[in-house]
């Protein structure tokens, strides 16, 4: 599993105007069942998503479709970890 920290590098003004894109990017990638969770940072300087189900060279690639990467709005760090335990409810996020 995967969690991928965004710092915004531009202006929110400018973040704002990829928003929408973004946000569609975040939503095919959800139906792939690659990410689990994504939202804001706050304070609003960045974000944060959580994946799982792919190696971190397909991670990468993913985040290369990402219109704030394209558009250098943002920028990137992947931590991988294993979850070895959870809550009840997540425990289908377990990797033993």
């Amino acid at each position: 599993m995967f969690i991928v920290s965004l710092h915004y590098t531009q202006p929110l003004e400018v973040v704002e105007c990829q928003l929408q894109a973004h946000r569609a990017f975040l939503d095919r990638f959800y139906q792939q069942g690659v990410f689990i969770a994504s939202g804001r940072k706050v304070p609003r300087n960045g974000g944060v998503i959580l994946a799982k189900g792919v190696t971190h060279a397909e991670l990468e690639k993913i985040l290369d479709q990402d219109p704030f990467r394209a558009q250098g709005v943002a920028d990137y760090q992947i931590t991988e970890f294993t979850a070895n335990r959870t809550s009840a409810d997540f425990a289908g996020l377990l990797e033993l």
